[in-house]
């Protein structure tokens, strides 16, 4: 990761960023849907249920939040945003480090089937298939997956 980019905690001033952030690369990896239809349900998503039962990492570069992870006391990593424009670059690598950090004793999540990027990125980083399901919130199949230390 370049040294140019902090981790830190959440706060409540994230709020915006983080719901412009979770829509820019949402929209980006499924172009066809618009996600703009979604996005008051996000914020109350995001303000009723992630942050009250989540530990939330933020990185950010020059001030401009580039990416977040979420992690409940369950070791469930409902989200791990990275900037569509930093693809490709480590930070992924460094937010899920930082879940297992916080999770020690495993993580599971949900995978979109179709998201072949994001199961490779999870694999590469010691995530195994657990099974298949349906998304309780997008209706979408999903791949169960589970690291274990």
């Amino acid at each position: 990761m370049s040294a140019d980019v902090t981790l830190r905690p959440y706060t409540d001033s994230d709020e915006d960023a983080a719901i412009d952030l979770w829509f820019r690369t949402w929209q980006q990896a499924y172009p066809s849907i618009d996600f703009s239809q979604r996005l008051d349900g996000w914020r109350a998503r995001w303000c009723d249920e992630l942050v009250p039962a989540a530990q939330i990492v933020v990185a950010s570069q020059d001030d401009r939040m580039i990416g977040f992870v979420t992690i409940d006391a369950t070791g469930y990593l409902d989200q791990l945003v990275v900037a569509p424009e930093q693809w490709g670059s480590d930070l992924g690598n460094s937010l899920i480090a930082e879940a297992k950090a916080m999770s020690p004793n495993g993580i599971t999540l949900l995978v979109n089937t179709d998201n072949a990027r994001a199961i490779r990125f999870y694999e590469r980083n010691g995530f195994v298939r657990t099974h298949e399901d349906v998304n309780p919130v997008s209706g979408r199949k999903v791949y169960g997956m589970k690291w274990e230390p």
